[in-house]
């Protein structure tokens, strides 16, 4: 058997005294594994880091095999990201969230928004809202849609400001302001990409996500939060009090 396709490199994992085993998220192949031979070679350094994109030919005799990839690197950007300790906490968080889908189910939607967003990365401005978006999207790939459409209680599509824990939905203003203790925040840029996005906004979204996230897909696999994503928010966290805007 033999595929082509493209892929973000998302881990390597050693295997013997020369050769790794590949993960990828690729475009038409979903999250892929496969061996490659010599990785650990000088030839390779450079294209197997986390955060390129490389032309992959996978081969395996049958499909149930993990398989050998052989590989051509398309765009090379993990040397951006070195100086960044906040861009490479984003690609821990990342592939920790990508790890969650199914080995070789297609989200070919999914890898066109995963490169809009890798290719930021080293855009200290874009990243926290971009990567806050993708954990929503991550959220639904994994079968748990926020709704942020119409108020839970009222079907209004005006003045959505809250999300509430129990039904993820959004909520307006005047329907949850007597319960606004117990609402989660709805920052407008998640709802509409044009909003504007200050620091308060970009940390009460990851909030938002993060206790969805926890309680319905990092908990019920008994996992945890990933620990890059503690690294991430750290890092947001430093960029703001250095150019003294709240956060």
């Amino acid at each position: 058997m033999e595929w082509r396709d493209e892929g973000l490199v998302i881990g390597l994992r050693r295997l013997g005294e020369s050769s790794s085993v590949l993960e990828a998220m690729t475009r038409q192949h979903g999250r892929h594994l496969g061996l490659v031979r010599g990785a650990r070679s000088s030839r390779y350094a450079a294209a197997l880091q986390p955060g390129n994109t490389l032309g992959l030919v996978w081969r395996a005799r049958i499909d149930e095999h993990l398989g050998v990839y052989a590989i051509e690197p398309l765009a090379l950007r993990a040397g951006r990201f070195l100086p960044s300790a906040a861009a490479l906490a984003a690609l821990g968080v990342i592939g920790s969230l990508l790890r969650l889908l199914p080995e070789r189910d297609p989200h070919e939607n999914l890898y066109v928004l995963l490169t809009a967003l890798v290719d930021g990365l080293d855009n200290p401005s874009s990243t926290p809202p971009a990567l806050a978006r993708f954990e929503a999207r991550m959220l639904e790939e994994c079968g748990f849609a926020l709704d942020f459409s119409e108020c839970a209680a009222t079907g209004s599509t005006q003045d959505l400001v809250y999300v509430s824990p129990k039904s993820a939905r959004a909520v307006s203003r005047t329907a949850g302001e007597p319960y606004r203790d117990r609402m989660l925040p709805l920052p407008a840029f998640l709802r509409d990409e044009t909003a504007l996005a200050s620091a308060d906004d970009v940390a009460a979204a990851f909030r938002l996500t993060g206790f969805f996230l926890e309680r319905e897909v990092f908990g019920p696999r008994g996992l945890k939060l990933p620990e890059a994503r503690e690294a991430f928010l750290n890092a947001m966290r430093r960029a703001s009090r250095e150019t003294g805007i709240s956060s």
